[in-house]
């Protein structure tokens, strides 16, 4: 346990690196590059350059969810811990 709290200190935790290679969401990523990439190609440099900031605001959004994400799931974890530990008699 000690091992882990530190490996989060110290960001050597990723929680990306165990992702599941889903192949949904392979596919998925595909069809979105190559569906960007068409649009991305009938666009004016103006519309090039909104698209982008729209990409970056996407990319933002994402990570910020991602992080709300992991801060609930670590606390509910946490919580499911808490119990399981401290109502070790309880039957409920």
């Amino acid at each position: 346990m000690k091992k882990t709290i530190l490996d989060l200190w110290y960001g050597n935790t990723d929680p990306q690196e165990h992702r599941e290679d889903d192949p949904r969401m392979r596919d998925l990523l595909k069809i979105m590059g190559r569906n960007r990439s068409e649009l991305s190609a009938a666009l004016d440099d103006k519309q090039k350059e909104t698209l982008e900031k729209y990409d970056d605001a996407m990319n933002e959004l994402n990570c910020l969810s991602e992080k709300s994400i992991f801060v609930y799931a670590f606390r509910l974890g946490m919580r499911l811990a808490f119990e399981t530990l401290s109502d070790e008699n309880d039957d409920d």
